[in-house]
């Protein structure tokens, strides 16, 4: 069986495409490998250094415990995240 390459659609605006399409240009690379370098670049990078997980919200840090044991300060703590 060949190993025939999958596509990839996206919707772009008109400003956006022709943004790429000049970026392509000025590199001297067809738009399509211009744009399959620059995500498979960015995959990498974001694979190797993964972004920080989403801060939990306040209920979520909360959950599970005594809230109404906490003080002032704890919950403030709480709120920032920290």
């Amino acid at each position: 069986m060949a190993n025939t390459p999958d596509r990839l659609d996206l919707r772009l605006s008109t400003a956006e495409k022709n943004r790429i399409r000049r970026a392509a240009a000025l590199h001297e690379m067809p738009v399509a490998s211009f744009v399959r370098n620059a995500a498979l670049r960015e995959a990498e990078a974001t694979i190797a250094a993964p972004p920080r997980a989403r801060r939990r919200g306040l209920a979520a840090r909360l959950r599970g415990r005594a809230t109404a044991r906490l003080t002032t300060d704890e919950i403030m703590q709480h709120t920032r995240g920290t």
